[in-house]
């Protein structure tokens, strides 16, 4: 981590019904006037929740730079503010649909795309059935003075993805979901449970109500990296400022500093995949 501090917001709203993003400006300009560099919204945050019900909808996806991430774009360059969203994106060639995290620096431009890996098939959330899981293992990228790494929701729960991106220089791990106020204890958990592990700050932003009849809320999360709750809320904006220092001290303490032995875990991986 570059920077000795980084404010970064928490954006518990979605905006499918702001076709012309001035309730997302305004919102990201009130982040921006707390001092963040970043803000982070919930999954899929310019949709609305498709996966409530099996059946998957053209205009539910877009080609790569379509109008929703022009419309991301624009805005975090109009307010001067880092924004990690992301929209279900389809490829040209082949029609396959993803389910895309998009990372825009404070110029709109997109630093980063990740596709969801881990998808769930279950009522309110039948996600194989509009898109289909990421090939590419994530990657960290550099951007406001930290590494960031992106995950999405159920890739919470497979930690293999945080400790690549640990192991990748990742200072900062970024999880947008949409999961249910009933499981929201077990969610918080690993949460906390991947920060202390990959060594990181994790935030975490949360779509913030039932839709079509899916059971989505609970709260949005900021965890330190010895896991401790920097922020927990529902509100529909909450700014967290994280501390370098903070890193260096989970760093040198237990379970920090010891090795990642990453070939040890690559050849039974390989053997497991029959590699």
């Amino acid at each position: 981590m570059e920077t000795e501090t980084l404010r970064v917001a928490l954006v518990t709203e979605v905006f499918h019904d702001d076709p012309e993003g001035a309730r997302l400006r305004s919102r990201l300009g009130e982040a921006k006037d707390q001092g963040a560099s970043l803000a982070l919204l919930p999954e899929l945050p310019l949709n609305t929740w498709s996966p409530a019900t099996k059946v998957a909808k053209d205009e539910d996806a877009e080609p790569p730079d379509g109008p929703r991430h022009r419309l991301m774009s624009a805005v975090a360059a109009d307010v001067g503010v880092g924004l990690l969203g992301g929209a279900i994106v389809r490829d040209p060639e082949t029609g396959v649909r993803h389910n895309t995290a998009l990372l825009f620096d404070a110029g709109g431009r997109c630093l980063h795309r990740y596709r969801k890996v881990h998808l769930p098939e279950e009522e309110g959330y039948w996600e194989t059935s509009h898109y289909e899981p990421g090939t590419s293992p994530p990657r960290v990228v550099r951007g406001f003075g930290v590494g960031v790494g992106v995950q999405v929701c159920s890739d919470v729960n497979r930690p293999t993805g945080f400790q690549l991106l640990a192991a990748g220089g990742a200072d900062l791990l970024c999880a947008p979901r949409a999961t249910p106020p009933e499981t929201y204890e077990r969610w918080r958990l690993v949460l906390r449970a991947n920060a202390v592990m990959a060594g990181t700050f994790l935030v975490s932003t949360n779509r913030p109500g039932p839709e079509f009849g899916a059971p989505i809320g609970g709260a949005s999360l900021a965890v330190a990296p010895d896991g401790t709750v920097l922020a927990e809320t529902t509100d529909l904006l909450c700014v967290v400022t994280l501390e370098r220092s903070a890193l260096a001290a989970a760093r040198a303490d237990y379970p920090g500093y010891l090795d990642r032995f990453p070939q040890l875990y690559a050849d039974a991986w390989g053997a497991l995949a029959g590699g």
